[in-house]
């Protein structure tokens, strides 16, 4: 680490210091030049450093995994960790009738597209592995059969399982260069996981996040589990704001509203206890799509990441979303935080 970086306090994630590695080479992993692992970092205010050790990116060979790539490495430089890069997607042939695999020239057209698509993300990832940073791995699910007749999501969910943060793009169905991602890539992974996962919007740049936190709260798991998972984050941030609504129907994950445990106090003292430091605010009933609410805000606030639960629900291998969460994941604007 140079000695600016060293001096430098870590107050948000994202733009602060990295761990200093050398270029990898084709399949190794970037270490610091001394051979040791990255230093375990301390924030400038002395608080403990981000509890990370393993992170895991998607690629899909866009554009757009080279944002998410830089930021995935940024964060795991602030928290003294590997981050192994991924790309995962639908083989083109597995998403082909079987009629028009029969076909010889077919075969070799889809063979060259599949090979192109490889070569694009492994391009943007040897772009990244050439500038100072965190330790990185490279791994091809496509390229060693990992994918195999299934989906991206078999592949990529696998190692997920095993990963403390995962970092996933935002879906743009008008990207060509993005196909071979399912449509509920990301709803799945955030639900089979286990772990957080940092959703990045299809536009924009994002050099520093978790300055500004808006945390979406309401007395359900997925709720709980977003923000407990965010703590780390929370506790270096310069500002929290936790917004609250007022909602009825939801029985299925929701405890009672009068009970305590539940209160917006409750909740206050929680964060206080780990030492957050939150505006706590009540949005009024629920009445419009609470997602079109969370953005609007979002942007009133000037955050510059959003935590909230994941609520939904598979039925026959299909993802059925809650409303909130359908229109972040379609209409973000800033970073998302999100646990189910």
């Amino acid at each position: 680490m140079n000695d600016t970086n060293a001096a430098a306090p870590a107050r948000h994630l994202g733009g602060g210091p990295t761990a200093p590695g050398s270029a990898p080479g084709p399949t190794s992993e970037t270490t610091r030049t001394d051979g040791h692992p990255a230093p375990h970092l301390e924030t400038g205010d002395g608080s403990a450093a981000l509890p990370w050790r393993r992170l895991l990116v998607h690629l899909d060979g866009s554009p757009r995994s080279a944002e998410r790539l830089a930021l995935a490495r940024r964060l795991a430089g602030q928290a003294g960790a590997t981050l192994l890069a991924m790309h995962a997607v639908t083989p083109v042939w597995a998403e082909m009738p079987m009629s028009a695999l029969g076909d010889a020239g077919a075969g070799v057209l889809l063979q060259e597209a599949e090979a192109e698509r490889r070569r694009g993300a492994r391009s943007l990832y040897d772009r990244e592995a050439m500038r100072p940073g965190a330790p990185m791995r490279w791994h091809d699910a496509t390229e060693l059969g990992d994918s195999g007749w299934g989906t991206a999501t078999t592949a990529f969910g696998g190692r997920a399982l095993c990963s403390d943060l995962v970092v996933l793009g935002q879906r743009d169905p008008e990207d060509a260069l993005a196909w071979g991602v399912p449509a509920d890539f990301v709803p799945t992974v955030v639900a089979d996981s286990g772990c957080p996962v940092l959703v990045v919007p299809r536009v924009g740049h994002y050099p520093a996040i978790g300055q500004r936190v808006l945390v979406a709260w309401k007395p359900a798991r997925e709720a709980a589990r977003a923000l407990a998972t965010a703590l780390p984050l929370l506790k270096r941030a310069r500002h929290v704001e936790v917004a609250h609504w007022r909602e009825s129907g939801e029985a299925h994950t929701a405890l009672p509203a009068d009970e305590p445990h539940t209160t917006p106090a409750a909740l206050e003292d929680w964060l206080q206890a780990h030492g957050v430091r939150a505006r706590h605010t009540q949005q009024g009933d629920a009445h419009a799509d609470i997602g079109e609410q969370l953005l609007s805000l979002a942007a009133h606030v000037d955050a510059d990441l959003l935590v909230m639960g994941c609520y939904g629900r598979s039925r026959t291998r299909e993802w059925l979303l809650g409303g909130a969460t359908r229109t972040v994941l379609q209409s973000m604007t800033v970073p998302v935080w999100m646990a189910h």
